[in-house]
């Protein structure tokens, strides 16, 4: 169910028009740095994260033309790739989207549609699996977390006038997502009858469509004031690595033999080959190396003991959603992952043109440095099955570095 994501059935639209007055004094809040990354940089790298292979295009107010392309400065070359020419923002947020997805209908209209607020750079690639799947599955949903509080619904005297079932109400996240020609369809419907909508969930409530809430994330929060601004620098830090002296190792091995293709996915790139590898996810026979060195380090089993091949929801699905939730078991557990070395065996395609690509998503994905991800590649002298060109092995071994 959770197919990897293609251009051009995917596109992503990240809303970043607005003043951010509420954040306090300065610039506006998705140009303003968070541990020397801008906020907008971050979120479109954490899209590019989980969903590789979508297109993505910006809103921006028309008097941030510069602190635009200052932001896309920060980004690499694959993210910049992936970015659209900015359209330019309304004089309200529903105006801005919708001039965002008439941008995109220009350019080719795409299967599904993900309308992301540029202040929330934490979504991970799991969420972000999870909202393309909803909207396959629904044609429109949103991402929602239980509230932890009671909530009281009061008179204009302060008086409550009556008290919700929490448990059937949920806070409202981005990205939400839609099949595209919906969500068109019912932005044209809100502008043509003058209405104004706080999200584009309930645009599409207001044009008849049911909305489907899937699992948020309450890491996914959004940057409104400059205690949100603290609690993500809270949530950026890094522990030490003197800090944390327990050092564990993890080994990982992987094989998948050649299929019918025009492309093998090694690392979250596309290299093109005369063949592809055969798999019941992408079979990224290197992320799948790396996701068992990662588990293996922390003793929490293997791919397949998080992610059965048997279950059809991981049919066609991308390995970036894997070695995520490897990546955010370490963290759980207050830990990071110190170093990657992995080694890619095969006879054809050849590594080594793509291997900066190639460390630079996984650095993305693992939200590690790149310089601590080491991606070598090297033949069998053609013995054994990478010798007779039947398929490809990888090796990778994880150092992770825990809290005793």
């Amino acid at each position: 169910m959770l197919a990897r994501t293609r251009s051009p059935s995917i596109a992503i639209l990240v809303v970043a028009g607005g003043r951010g007055s509420r954040a306090g004094e300065g610039l506006p809040k998705q140009y303003r740095t968070l541990a020397g990354r801008t906020v907008l940089a971050r979120t479109l790298r954490a899209m590019r994260a989980g969903a590789p292979d979508a297109s993505l295009k910006v809103v921006i107010h028309p008097d941030d033309r510069e602190l635009y392309a200052q932001c896309v400065a920060e980004l690499d070359v694959a993210d910049r790739a992936a970015l659209s020419e900015a359209a330019l923002g309304g004089a309200t947020r529903q105006e801005s989207v919708s001039n965002g997805l008439e941008a995109i209908a220009r350019e080719g209209a795409p299967e599904i549609v993900l309308i992301h607020d540029a202040a929330r750079p934490f979504a991970d690639p799991a969420l972000i699996a999870r909202a393309i799947e909803a909207a396959r599955a629904h044609g429109a949903a949103v991402p929602g977390v239980p509230l932890a509080d009671t909530v009281k619904e009061i008179d204009a005297n302060g008086f409550v006038v009556a008290t919700p079932d929490r448990a059937r109400l949920r806070a409202v996240q981005t990205p939400q997502s839609f099949r595209f020609d919906l969500i068109v369809a019912a932005h044209r419907a809100a502008a043509a009858g003058g209405r104004e909508y706080t999200d584009d969930a309930m645009i599409a409530e207001a044009a008849g469509h049911a909305v489907h809430v899937f699992p948020g994330d309450a890491a996914n929060f959004k940057l409104t004031t400059p205690e949100d601004f603290a609690r993500a620098m809270d949530q950026l830090k890094q522990p030490s690595l003197a800090s944390l002296p327990d050092v564990r190792t993890g080994q990982g091995y992987d094989v998948h033999a050649f299929a019918e293709g025009d492309k093998v996915w090694l690392g979250g790139v596309a290299i093109p080959h005369s063949h592809a590898l055969a798999g019941h996810s992408d079979a990224d026979v290197l992320m799948h190396a790396i996701t068992d060195a990662v588990l293996g380090a922390i003793a929490e089993g293997d791919i397949g003991a998080h992610f059965p091949p048997s279950d059809p929801q991981w049919k066609g699905a991308a390995s970036s959603i894997f070695l995520a939730h490897a990546c955010k078991l370490v963290r759980d557990r207050g830990g990071m992952i110190a170093h990657i070395d992995a080694t890619v065996v095969c006879e054809a395609p050849k590594v080594g043109p793509h291997r900066d690509a190639i460390r630079e998503s996984l650095a993305r994905i693992m939200g590690m440095d790149v310089g601590r991800v080491a991606i070598k590649a090297t033949t069998t002298e053609k013995l054994g099955f990478t010798g007779r060109r039947e398929g490809i092995a990888a090796l990778a071994i994880a150092t992770v570095r825990l809290p005793e």
